[in-house]
Protein backbone atom coordinates (compact mmCIF):
# COMPACT_ATOMS: atom_id res chain seq x y z
CA UNK A 1 0.00 0.00 0.00
CA UNK A 2 1.40 3.53 -0.76
CA UNK A 3 1.60 6.31 1.95
CA UNK A 4 0.15 9.28 1.37
CA UNK A 5 1.74 12.09 -0.04
CA UNK A 6 2.01 15.52 0.63
CA UNK A 7 0.08 17.83 -1.21
CA UNK A 8 2.67 20.55 -3.11
CA UNK A 9 1.65 24.28 -4.33
CA UNK A 10 1.60 22.91 -7.68
CA UNK A 11 -1.02 20.39 -7.21
CA UNK A 12 -2.95 23.14 -4.73
CA UNK A 13 -2.93 25.05 -8.45
CA UNK A 14 -4.97 22.35 -10.26
CA UNK A 15 -6.94 22.15 -7.67
CA UNK A 16 -8.12 25.26 -7.22
CA UNK A 17 -9.61 24.54 -10.65
CA UNK A 18 -10.88 21.81 -9.17
CA UNK A 19 -12.74 23.24 -6.89
CA UNK A 20 -13.79 25.62 -9.49
CA UNK A 21 -15.50 23.79 -11.53
CA UNK A 22 -17.23 22.23 -8.62
CA UNK A 23 -18.42 25.71 -7.95
CA UNK A 24 -19.09 25.36 -11.65
CA UNK A 25 -21.34 22.50 -11.14
CA UNK A 26 -23.20 23.66 -8.41
CA UNK A 27 -23.82 26.69 -10.31
CA UNK A 28 -25.21 24.17 -13.49
CA UNK A 29 -27.41 22.61 -10.47
CA UNK A 30 -25.47 20.02 -9.93
CA UNK A 31 -23.22 17.90 -7.33
CA UNK A 32 -20.06 20.39 -6.61
CA UNK A 33 -17.15 18.20 -8.05
CA UNK A 34 -14.90 19.26 -10.12
CA UNK A 35 -11.50 17.17 -11.72
CA UNK A 36 -8.85 17.75 -14.20
CA UNK A 37 -6.64 15.52 -15.76
CA UNK A 38 -2.91 16.39 -16.13
CA UNK A 39 -0.06 15.88 -18.01
CA UNK A 40 3.77 14.96 -17.03
CA UNK A 41 4.39 18.48 -18.43
CA UNK A 42 1.82 19.82 -16.33
CA UNK A 43 -0.82 20.58 -19.69
CA UNK A 44 -4.68 20.13 -18.82
CA UNK A 45 -5.45 17.32 -21.09
CA UNK A 46 -9.26 17.26 -19.58
CA UNK A 47 -11.51 18.49 -17.25
CA UNK A 48 -15.14 17.71 -16.04
CA UNK A 49 -17.72 18.71 -14.01
CA UNK A 50 -20.23 16.58 -11.94
CA UNK A 51 -23.36 15.93 -14.43
CA UNK A 52 -25.43 13.73 -12.41
CA UNK A 53 -28.96 16.14 -12.05
CA UNK A 54 -30.41 14.54 -15.49
CA UNK A 55 -30.56 10.91 -13.31
CA UNK A 56 -27.35 9.27 -14.80
CA UNK A 57 -25.60 8.83 -11.18
CA UNK A 58 -21.98 7.17 -13.22
CA UNK A 59 -21.83 11.04 -14.57
CA UNK A 60 -18.74 12.10 -12.10
CA UNK A 61 -15.86 13.62 -13.62
CA UNK A 62 -13.39 11.38 -12.68
CA UNK A 63 -15.46 8.73 -14.40
CA UNK A 64 -15.07 10.72 -17.40
CA UNK A 65 -11.52 11.43 -17.16
CA UNK A 66 -11.20 7.62 -17.23
CA UNK A 67 -13.27 6.85 -19.88
CA UNK A 68 -11.78 9.91 -21.95
CA UNK A 69 -8.25 8.74 -21.09
CA UNK A 70 -8.95 5.06 -22.35
CA UNK A 71 -9.88 6.31 -25.55
CA UNK A 72 -6.90 8.73 -26.36
CA UNK A 73 -3.78 8.12 -24.16
CA UNK A 74 -1.47 5.54 -24.23
CA UNK A 75 -0.71 3.30 -21.45
CA UNK A 76 2.51 5.26 -20.63
CA UNK A 77 0.41 8.80 -20.79
CA UNK A 78 -2.12 7.50 -18.38
CA UNK A 79 0.67 5.94 -15.95
CA UNK A 80 2.39 9.47 -15.63
CA UNK A 81 -0.93 11.82 -15.74
CA UNK A 82 -2.10 13.09 -12.45
CA UNK A 83 -6.16 13.33 -11.83
CA UNK A 84 -6.57 16.37 -9.29
CA UNK A 85 -10.28 16.43 -8.03
CA UNK A 86 -12.48 18.43 -5.50
CA UNK A 87 -13.23 15.05 -3.67
CA UNK A 88 -11.82 12.30 -3.07
CA UNK A 89 -12.80 9.68 -5.71
CA UNK A 90 -15.79 6.96 -5.16
CA UNK A 91 -15.52 3.22 -5.11
CA UNK A 92 -16.63 3.32 -8.63
CA UNK A 93 -14.30 6.15 -10.18
CA UNK A 94 -11.69 4.65 -7.98
CA UNK A 95 -12.23 1.55 -10.08
CA UNK A 96 -12.18 3.10 -13.43
CA UNK A 97 -8.99 4.80 -12.64
CA UNK A 98 -7.06 1.86 -11.55
CA UNK A 99 -8.51 -0.46 -14.63
CA UNK A 100 -7.54 2.00 -17.42
CA UNK A 101 -4.54 2.93 -15.29
CA UNK A 102 -3.53 6.42 -14.34
CA UNK A 103 -1.50 7.36 -12.18
CA UNK A 104 -0.76 9.73 -8.86
CA UNK A 105 -4.62 11.09 -7.74
CA UNK A 106 -4.66 14.25 -5.58
CA UNK A 107 -7.78 15.53 -4.08
CA UNK A 108 -9.11 18.93 -2.01
CA UNK A 109 -11.57 16.80 0.06
CA UNK A 110 -11.94 13.56 1.52
CA UNK A 111 -14.80 11.37 1.29
CA UNK A 112 -14.50 10.95 5.16
CA UNK A 113 -14.52 14.36 5.38
CA UNK A 114 -18.04 13.98 2.75
CA UNK A 115 -19.85 11.99 4.88
CA UNK A 116 -18.98 13.44 8.50
CA UNK A 117 -20.17 16.94 6.77
CA UNK A 118 -23.63 15.42 5.83
CA UNK A 119 -24.15 13.41 9.13
CA UNK A 120 -23.24 16.85 10.85
CA UNK A 121 -26.00 18.70 9.14
CA UNK A 122 -28.45 15.89 9.56
CA UNK A 123 -27.82 14.23 5.94
CA UNK A 124 -26.86 10.52 5.46
CA UNK A 125 -23.78 9.41 4.03
CA UNK A 126 -25.44 8.40 0.69
CA UNK A 127 -26.27 4.72 -1.12
CA UNK A 128 -22.77 4.06 -1.50
CA UNK A 129 -20.02 3.22 0.63
CA UNK A 130 -17.38 5.79 0.65
CA UNK A 131 -14.41 3.44 1.14
CA UNK A 132 -10.77 5.48 0.47
CA UNK A 133 -9.15 5.01 -2.96
CA UNK A 134 -6.11 3.32 -0.79
CA UNK A 135 -8.84 0.36 -0.19
CA UNK A 136 -10.42 0.09 -3.72
CA UNK A 137 -7.39 0.90 -5.58
CA UNK A 138 -3.64 0.41 -3.66
CA UNK A 139 -1.84 0.87 -5.60
CA UNK A 140 -2.09 4.54 -6.77
CA UNK A 141 -0.48 6.71 -5.17
CA UNK A 142 -2.20 9.64 -3.66
CA UNK A 143 -2.36 13.09 -1.61
CA UNK A 144 -5.13 14.59 -0.10
CA UNK A 145 -7.17 16.19 1.48
CA UNK A 146 -6.03 19.81 1.47
CA UNK A 147 -7.18 21.22 4.33
CA UNK A 148 -7.27 24.87 3.18
CA UNK A 149 -8.85 23.83 0.00
CA UNK A 150 -11.19 21.32 1.75
CA UNK A 151 -13.05 24.18 3.76
CA UNK A 152 -13.83 25.40 0.30
CA UNK A 153 -15.45 22.52 -1.09
CA UNK A 154 -17.18 22.22 2.27
CA UNK A 155 -18.57 25.27 2.00
CA UNK A 156 -20.12 24.05 -1.64
CA UNK A 157 -21.76 21.32 -0.30
CA UNK A 158 -23.14 23.04 2.24
CA UNK A 159 -24.75 25.10 -0.24
CA UNK A 160 -25.80 22.55 -2.00
CA UNK A 161 -28.10 20.94 0.89
CA UNK A 162 -28.93 24.71 2.13
CA UNK A 163 -26.98 24.57 5.53
CA UNK A 164 -25.78 27.75 6.60
CA UNK A 165 -22.49 27.32 7.95
CA UNK A 166 -21.58 29.99 11.37
CA UNK A 167 -18.25 32.06 10.98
Amino acid sequence: MNASQEVTERDREFLRGCVGLADEALTAGDEPFGSLLVDESGTIRFRDRNRVKDGDATRHPEFEIARWAAENLSPRERRTSVVYTSGEHCPMCSAAHAWVGLGRIVYASSAEQLVAWRRSWGFDAGPVAALPIRTVAPGIPVAGPDPSLAEEVRALHARMLGVRLDG
